[in-house]
């Protein structure tokens, strides 16, 4: 049985972890398989976009215990590739959490550009319940995303968000209906696709390094360079004629 699912629709590509018998588990195996995934995905010039999820009733519960146990910083590194593999990724990403996200479950959520929850989804860090300090990156990604309370809330005093409270603080862009849920995330995912590859990545790559910029003037310069790049470009002179075409035909 493959433990990742690749589906390609409309410059979408769907990833699901498909291992619903142990809630979707981060293992060696899997991660190879995400990993490949990944590469497939990444050098097919059609795929715009991609979605990240989980075959129910889980989205990921984390990595395997029982690796978790025997793990050093090298074995441990193999997991966290599960989930930054997909963060590195220069393409759009949406997780569509449709169940528990959980440890390093939720580190692959946080690493997606943008969550959209379904109502049963469980945000759960679970860390210090399990005895175990935070890894991947956990606390900066999401201190990052929903500030240092909800953080404290999430980690310290392990509260678990459903889709709807998720949405509330700012974790999940939209908490929708279980079974719309991947329509949804496909249908949001498409957009970005249907624009220009090329722009699409050099856009994510302007809001990634607005992380650093201070100043408006700093935002302006910083944009104007890959700015004027795009009116240079194909795509550009092709949807500006049919922009004005359509404007004449009115």
């Amino acid at each position: 049985m493959a433990l990742v699912l690749l589906d390609i629709a409309n410059g979408v590509a769907t990833i699901t972890l498909n291992n619903p018998d142990e809630r979707n588990t981060m293992t060696a195996p899997m991660v190879a398989e995400i990993i490949a995934a990944m590469d497939r995905v990444e050098g097919d010039s059609a795929i715009g976009a991609i979605v990240v999820t989980g075959t129910a009733p889980a989205f990921c519960a984390g990595a395997n215990l029982g690796n978790l146990a025997e793990a050093d910083g090298d074995s441990l590194g193999v997991i966290y590739e599960g989930f930054l593999r997909i963060a590195r990724s220069p393409l759009p990403t949406i997780a569509a959490v449709n169940g528990a996200a959980v440890g390093a479950g939720m580190n692959l959520a946080l690493g997606c550009d943008v969550r959209i929850a379904a109502k049963r989804a469980k945000f759960d860090t679970r860390f210090l319940q399990l005895g175990i300090h935070p890894g991947g990156g956990h606390t900066w990604m999401l201190r990052r995303i929903v500030g240092p309370q909800v953080t404290a809330a999430a980690v310290l005093f392990g509260e678990v968000l459903d889709g709807a409270e998720a949405q509330r603080v700012g974790l999940a862009y939209r908490c929708v209906e279980d079974a719309d849920l991947l329509t949804v995330a496909q249908e949001l995912a498409a957009r970005a696709a249907s624009a220009p590859r090329e722009l699409v990545i050099e856009t994510k790559k302007t809001i990634a390094a607005m992380a650093d910029v201070h100043t408006h003037p700093e935002a302006v310069a910083r944009e104007l360079t890959p700015q004027l790049w795009s009116t240079r470009q194909p795509w550009f002179t092709q949807r500006l004629a049919a922009l004005q075409a359509k404007i004449t035909k009115k």
